[in-house]
């Protein structure tokens, strides 16, 4: 079947996109416009108005939301869902530093239909930011979801418009991500620090729910989702089996490299960079037994068995079909493309980062303290107490599932 030629208004709109992405909107003349889509510039007015008119078409027509939409659904499952957003939405931006900055920093000479027309683009930005936050259960303490959404972008959106401009005021990106993420620390600590103190001072006062709900899989579902991997290829029985036997993060899987495992008869270790902490190592021992389940020796497992079938030259554990590295987005495709069938009690798609709690319950159940799962997971005691009360939970089900069993 052939395929569909653009219409006039059509390469024109495509063409002057292109060309605000590449010079912004004022640089951008409409005799260029009209040069690059092969049409003289009496068609452009003629469809158009004026330069004001095109743009006002390119803001409702571009697939910008669309993209934006696409991408955020990939990251939702990430372990780190605010790092994951800032970096999503940065690379959008990024594909289109000079159109964002002209169209922000240029609005104020734009006529009022232009403005409405950025707005409505924003707002359903906005929305889309919402129900990524309802998603992945991101809370700013003290802000709505709407506020929040709003306050993010704002920090996103002017962190690209000054890095265009000026070369930002942060050293690189990761330095701003990192600020994200602290700061949304800094307001749930005092959060956390107000509450303290009105308990302290009011002894009826009933303990706030944690927002980071532990939702472990089961055996069954674990048992699945490794059968699946299996199926699928060595790369994902390798991802499967590192996310539950390590308990690393889908962020920190996109960043090992053959040099951080290292195997011998007696153990299998990973080391792991923390980027957001300073860069500080940790290592992780990779079990054999997971669930109820042996996955090979600590020399002989999904894991070693993949990096031994890539070229010595490739160090990035993860690779796509042309060899590159596989990045977080990546992962989380590949991860998706294993857990599609499965379903947790809550209804929803298994995620990386229920691997990790299952990983984190499956080591309290067996009699690791919280002090060295803490040195283990770079988690902080704090982070750590939700998952020491559902191993409780779950040894008090075993218990008193042990006796209704006994005979009496």
């Amino acid at each position: 079947m052939a395929e569909r030629r653009l219409s006039s208004r059509e390469k024109i709109v495509k063409s002057a996109l292109e060309l605000f992405i590449q010079k912004g909107t004022i640089a951008t003349t409409t005799k260029e416009i009209a040069e690059r889509a092969g049409v003289n510039e009496v068609t452009l007015f003629r469809q158009f108005g004026s330069k004001q008119g095109l743009l006002l078409a390119v803001l409702k027509e571009a697939p910008v939301l669309d993209r934006m939409q696409a991408a955020l659904s990939e990251v939702a499952g990430s372990n780190q869902p605010l790092i994951a957003y800032g970096e999503t939405t940065l690379e959008l931006l990024g594909q289109i530093p000079e159109l964002t900055r002209s169209l922000i920093c240029e609005s104020g000479q734009s006529p009022l239909e232009n403005r409405q027309a950025l707005g409505q683009v924003l707002k359903q930005a906005n929305l889309q930011t919402e129900g990524y936050l309802r998603s992945t259960q991101i809370a700013w303490s003290g802000l709505s979801i709407e506020a929040t959404a709003t306050l993010l972008n704002t920090l996103v959106i002017g962190h690209v418009i000054l890095s265009a401009s000026s070369g930002g005021l942060w050293q690189d990106q990761t330095n701003f991500l990192q600020m994200l993420n602290d700061l949304s620390q800094l307001q749930n600590q005092a959060e956390d620090a107000i509450e303290s103190n009105n308990e302290a001072s009011n002894t009826l006062t009933v303990p706030a729910a944690s927002n980071n709900a532990v939702i472990d899989l089961p055996a069954e579902v674990v048992r699945s989702l490794f059968q699946t991997a299996k199926k699928l290829g060595p790369q994902q029985y390798a991802l499967v089996y590192v996310l539950f036997g390590a308990g690393i993060t889908i962020e920190e899987a996109a960043e090992l490299t053959s040099p951080c495992v290292f195997a011998t008869k007696s153990q299998h270790l990973l080391t792991i960079t923390d980027k957001i902490a300073n860069s500080r190592q940790r290592q992780v021992p990779v079990n054999r037994w997971i669930m109820g389940n042996r996955y090979g020796t600590y020399l002989k497992n999904p894991l070693t068995q993949w990096i031994k079938s890539q070229p010595d030259e490739k160090t990035t554990v993860f690779v796509s079909a042309d060899s590159k590295a596989l990045e977080t987005a990546g992962l989380l495709a590949l991860w998706n493309s294993i857990a599609s069938g499965t379903t947790t009690i809550t209804g929803n798609r298994a995620t990386p980062f229920q691997a990790r709690q299952t990983w984190c319950i499956e080591l309290l159940m067996k009699g690791m303290s919280i002090e060295n799962l803490s040195i283990l997971s770079g988690m902080s005691f704090q982070e750590l107490e939700p998952y020491a009360r559902r191993a409780k939970e779950k040894a008090a089900l075993e218990q008193a599932l042990a006796i209704d069993q006994k005979k009496n």
